[in-house]
């Protein structure tokens, strides 16, 4: 239950539904650097994935459930019972659980996803909760589909869910389709139907991008519970991104009147720390995070905000932890300096770990003289978060110029163990490194996108490269980084090459 009437509980859903977004996989250790900076940004529920759907999923459940101290951690489930007992199994070792069952309660997901009747759908309901309660005390019931379900068949259903022990009840907005006006409706006809001490949750989906309004009507209309991922990802448009959410009810407290949790200087460390994990760079226009949200660049506002930052600012930078780099490291700093620093940032490391850093620190740093907290997080991510390598690159140079020959990428890699070299030309260098390694290790993916970003400011900074490839239906997202741009580019590659590996490892 929440501290007061007016406290608003964040569901975190980042690790499970975030990753259903296309190209947002993230290995079992990014998951865990994730779920720890979810909790210092003090989001109540983490929901840590599906644990009955994959042997993956299921160990990082488990994983998260053992780490994570102060959030509730949660799986997902169907109103089955293998399901509930999966999740319950996973969960065993959290300090504090809940069990998130689902069914779909609208007409269309019954007649073609469900094939159940109305009476069947009831029953099922009654019954996995009542055997998800057996196993955990917390339990959390959603109607898939809710805003397109009849309000009373729903109403029937949560009924029957906290008649049978549920103690949150979520309503969803599966595919983007309410309006604010009409999902408030929805929400306060439900809350004047069910047990006052029952929590009523929602978890809106971005379709129309209506995802965050929707959300705000819902609190409103005396919901106290959101379901949010960290920079709105999600299946398809994405869902309600947390930062929006908090910020709106931060800026607008004396409109909302909502209490929550959120610890918002730890919003942009969170969505930086996100974009890293899955190589997707943070938009410019972003709300609340992005860079050019405080951003100035017409004249009468540039005066305006220098005379008073009111006047075309109505949050401060600070206030979502956005500050400028500070230099904080060199090739002179030693073990204690670089686990303070990232202890600091949020990541626990062992030793072992901490040496890999220490070391790839003191390379970077005979390359360019500033390191910035930026570059050690790229580092950490580089080192740390990536997937065993299968493929490994051990040399590259490349030549290339404007006339006479085409560039050629000259390779060598390190292959289960096993040196391999190779020669490639190309029509262009990145092209010539791709193709090489595509020959070296006899693979033919499709390169379906490829992104470059500088992590930090001048001409020595650390470059960051993306890749998404695709293969026998399966794709995968791949990040580099490295001073040299080709450099960088070939460990993205890699990278992706290793995850696909992986991927088919899992199959």
């Amino acid at each position: 239950m929440p501290e007061s009437a007016n406290r608003v509980i964040l569901f975190d859903t980042t690790l499970r539904d975030g990753e259903q977004s296309p190209g947002a996989t993230m290995n079992l250790r990014e998951k865990v650097h994730m779920a720890r900076q979810l909790e210092l940004l003090g989001v109540d529920i983490i929901e840590a994935g599906f644990a009955a759907s994959s042997a993956g999923d299921f160990e990082a459940v488990a994983t998260v459930a053992k780490e994570i101290r102060e959030a509730t951690v949660a799986s997902l489930c169907r109103t089955v019972i293998e399901d509930i007992d999966k999740a319950a199994e996973a969960l065993r070792h959290a300090k504090k659980s809940r069990l998130h069952l689902f069914i779909a309660t609208s007409p269309l997901h019954m007649e073609f996803k469900l094939k159940l009747s109305p009476d069947e759908v009831l029953k099922a309901t009654d019954q996995a909760v009542r055997h998800a309660v057996s196993c955990c005390t917390d339990v959390e019931f959603s109607c898939e589909d809710a805003s397109r379900s009849d309000p009373d068949f729903m109403v029937e259903v949560c009924r029957t869910a906290a008649a049978a022990g549920a103690v949150t009840l979520n309503i969803p907005d599966t595919v983007g389709y309410a309006q604010p006006d009409e999902f408030a409706e929805r929400i306060a006809y439900l809350k004047a139907r069910i047990p006052a001490k029952v929590i009523i949750s929602v978890h809106c989906h971005n379709d129309l991008g209506l995802a965050v309004a929707n959300t705000l009507a819902a609190l409103r209309a005396g919901a106290r519970q959101a379901e949010v991922t960290v920079g709105g990802i999600g299946e398809r448009a994405g869902n309600c991104a947390l930062e929006e959410l908090i910020m709106a009810l931060a800026v607008r407290n004396p409109y909302y009147r909502l209490e929550h949790g959120i610890h918002t200087q730890q919003i942009f460390p969170s969505v930086r720390a996100l974009s890293r994990i899955i190589g997707r760079p943070i938009p410019v226009n972003k709300p609340v995070v992005g860079a050019n949200a405080f951003a100035h660049e017409a004249g009468i506002h540039q005066a305006g905000v220098l005379a008073n930052p009111a006047t075309y600012e109505i949050m401060t930078p600070e206030s979502i932890g956005l500050s400028s780099s500070h230099i904080v490291l060199g090739k002179h700093s030693g073990k204690n300096a670089i686990r303070s620093k990232l202890e600091d940032m949020g990541y626990s490391l062992d030793n072992a770990q901490i040496d890999l850093i220490l070391a790839a620190v003191k390379e970077l740093a005979d390359k360019k003289k500033d390191i910035f907290d930026e570059d050690l997080e790229a580092l950490v991510l580089e080192e740390v978060y990536r997937l065993p390598d299968k493929y490994r690159l051990l040399h590259l140079t490349v030549q290339s110029g404007d006339g006479g020959l085409p560039p050629c990428a000259m390779l060598a890699l390190e292959i289960d163990g096993a040196r391999r070299e190779h020669a490639q030309f190309g029509v262009g260098p990145i092209d010539a490194v791709f193709r090489g390694i595509a020959a070296t290790v006899g693979r033919s993916p499709k390169l379906e996108q490829y992104a470059v970003n500088a992590i930090t400011g001048g001409t020595d900074a650390l470059g960051e490269v993306t890749v998404r490839i695709s293969e026998n239906g399966k794709s995968t997202v791949g990040r580099g980084s490295h001073p040299d741009i080709i450099n960088a580019s070939a460990r993205a590659y890699l990278n992706a090459l290793n995850r696909l590996a992986k991927m088919r490892e899992e199959m």
